[in-house]
């Protein structure tokens, strides 16, 4: 044993774990990547647009982080209780423990810590996912942990949410699911389309656009709301404590984020109509009535283009293509004046 360093030999040592969800990583990451890549191509925006700008990239990017985030959250209802419970089946040794459940769109995640998390010689420090998502049985992931054989408390809750299960739950938060994870992608859409209309200079139709996003998320949260409640509540019973489910911090960012899709939407719309010259300086254009797109590297190059009416436009010029069209034009002009110069 000494030769290999105090260590078992055919065991293998504890797994590292991640601090956070490696797909809200993944997201964070990439939108903040693209954060970083605007603020340094700030210093190249002159005047006051710099700051406008900065806010509109911000927001929009805030916006689409948060709904491609809480497609993938565990964290839509939550609940937490800390209890007296036994830690093994046909086992009278308990433990005390904070348990933990999170419901998300596409399953649920238990986690079992102990208070402290060393006892009965064991580290108690579980965290376990059981999925519904397509393509994916719950009822095998479920029977994978029997196999397994985790915890009592880990397996009570799993099997509270597995089909089979008289309370109804799994068929309950399944469908909860479908229809909010359409409803949110739907969502997101609508966010991709309000930054193309937006950059191409159709800002009405782009506050509309931003108007359904926020739509889309309120109905995603309705959807979700009125599919959790129509089963009665299945009371969960883990040791000598009751475990209750709450809205989790997905739910509340999401209506957080709809509820100002759809105030900047109708901010716009109002703009549009009452202030319309406002709105086109805020977005870096001209209050022209018929705009002709001219880039200005002045003020940004193609990232901000401005624009002129036609009346600052210069006026085109006809120019004769030979010398004999210009006389026939000449005399058609003045006929009465013999000679017609150039």
């Amino acid at each position: 044993m000494a030769a290999l360093g105090h260590t078992f030999p055919f065991y293998a040592g504890p797994k590292p774990t991640f601090p956070m969800d490696t797909t809200l990583a993944a997201i964070t990451t990439m939108f903040l990547t693209a954060l970083v890549t605007f603020i340094v191509i700030l210093p190249g925006i002159r005047g006051k647009m710099r700051l406008f700008w900065l806010l509109r990239v911000v927001t929009s990017l805030f916006i689409g982080a948060v709904i491609l985030a809480v497609n993938f959250s565990s964290e839509w209802s939550v609940g937490q209780v800390s209890t007296n419970t036994s830690y093994k089946a046909f086992s009278s040794e308990g433990i005390s423990a904070n348990i933990g459940l999170q419901v998300g769109l596409g399953g649920v995640n238990i986690t079992l810590t102990g208070i402290p998390v060393q006892q009965l010689n064991e580290t108690i420090n579980y965290n376990e996912e059981f999925t519904w998502r397509l393509g994916e049985n719950y009822a095998k992931k479920y029977a994978k942990a029997l196999a397994k054989g985790l915890p009592d408390p880990v397996l009570y809750l799993a099997e509270k949410f597995s089909p089979s299960s008289p309370c109804g739950l799994h068929h309950q938060y399944r469908l909860a699911g479908h229809y909010t994870l359409a409803m949110l992608w739907l969502a997101f859409l609508c966010w991709l389309l309000t930054n193309v209309m937006l950059s191409m200079a159709v800002l009405v139709y782009g506050g509309h656009m931003l108007l359904a996003t926020g739509v889309f998320q309120l109905l995603a949260l309705l959807f979700f709301s009125m599919a959790t409640s129509l089963t009665p509540p299945c009371p969960l019973h883990v040791g000598t404590a009751t475990l209750h489910t709450h809205c989790g911090p997905a739910f509340w960012i999401t209506l957080t984020t709809g509820l100002l899709c759809v105030l900047l939407g109708l901010a716009m719309a109002v703009a549009h109509r009452m202030q319309p010259h406002r709105l086109k300086a805020f977005f870096n254009q001209s209050a022209g009535e018929d705009p002709v797109l001219e880039w200005s590297p002045e003020e940004g190059g193609l990232l901000s283009p401005r624009y002129r009416s036609m009346a600052e436009s210069p006026k085109t010029q006809d120019i004769p293509l030979s010398g004999a069209s210009s006389k026939v034009c000449c005399k058609e002009e003045h006929p009465k004046e013999p000679d017609c110069a150039l």
